[in-house]
């Protein structure tokens, strides 16, 4: 992890002291990733599951990929029903690294205060900017689930959202891989594992990690060998800086702050991804 001494929000305060809304400051690595001003209360984001971190460019970036086949052709592979990825098919995709961007607002008389300011930047801008990470690599343009060769995995609702998220465990090991971790919604963290019994021992028992976020919707999950199976196309750059920003961001018009970083998710194994989602 890249380490910095001062923070982004404290050398963006003292650009802003001197620049006013001429200012921008830039960094040679990602600030979500090297500066965490919730870490003295750890949760673990979308980019935290994504083990591999692949410096990455704007160019493109081709990599490995394997695909499902269609049932009658898995048929003629002797030992598919053994081994379903027996019959996968073999291939390359391109993935390209794009902006994630968040905004804030700064409040009127605190332009008078870097130091205010800093802690303002740090504690608000960088959250803001964590949550629009977490929104890119899940369901932005090319997040992991826009992705189209993730299969969705229906539950009864009747037998209840912990039957569909085992299911999904055990489609994924079935498939010849490990249910490394999970996305849910809060909501359903608080609703169906805590204090059910020992399900949240059992899955940490298990190896298996869980990020809660808004991104994915109630009642549904992603859940995957996400160590294996995708990795974080990371350009190893951010900016934090003063624009205008796209209609509808605020209710007003009117400069404001943002901080960028640029990432994509590649996906190697979407085979090794299950969407559970409640049946219709």
């Amino acid at each position: 992890m890249t380490t910095v001494n001062e923070s982004p929000g404290t050398i963006f305060a003292r650009a802003y002291a001197k620049e006013g809304t001429a200012a921008k400051v830039t960094f040679d690595f990602t600030i979500t990733e090297a500066f965490m001003p919730t870490k003295d209360r750890p949760r673990v984001t979308v980019r935290n599951l994504l083990k591999q971190q692949r410096p990455s460019s704007t160019e493109p970036v081709r990599v490995w990929v394997e695909s499902r086949p269609a049932a009658d052709e898995a048929a003629t592979v002797t030992e598919s029903k053994l081994r379903r990825e027996a019959a996968f098919h073999f291939g390359t995709a391109e993935f390209r690294v794009s902006p994630v961007r968040a905004w804030v607002r700064i409040p009127e008389g605190l332009e008078q205060d870097p130091e205010e300011l800093a802690r303002f930047l740090d504690y608000r801008l960088l959250v803001r900017l964590a949550t629009a990470e977490n929104q890119a690599l899940t369901i932005g343009e090319h997040g992991l689930l826009r992705h189209p060769g993730i299969a969705e995995l229906p539950y009864d609702k009747a037998a209840g959202y912990v039957s569909g998220i085992l299911a999904a465990c055990d489609e994924i090991e079935q498939t010849g891989a490990t249910a490394h971790a999970m996305i849910i919604n809060p909501v359903d963290y608080y609703t169906h594992l805590v204090g059910a019994g020992s399900l949240l021992e059992d899955l940490a028992r298990n190896g298996t990690k869980i990020s809660r976020t808004r991104m994915v919707d109630p009642g549904c999950a992603l859940v995957g060998d996400f160590a294996v199976a995708a990795e974080l196309l990371d350009g190893g750059r951010s900016e934090i800086g003063v624009a205008e920003p796209p209609e509808g961001t605020f209710s007003e018009p009117g400069p404001a702050v943002y901080a960028e970083v640029h990432e994509a998710v590649a996906v190697h194994l979407p085979t090794h991804f299950f969407h559970v989602v409640p049946a219709a």
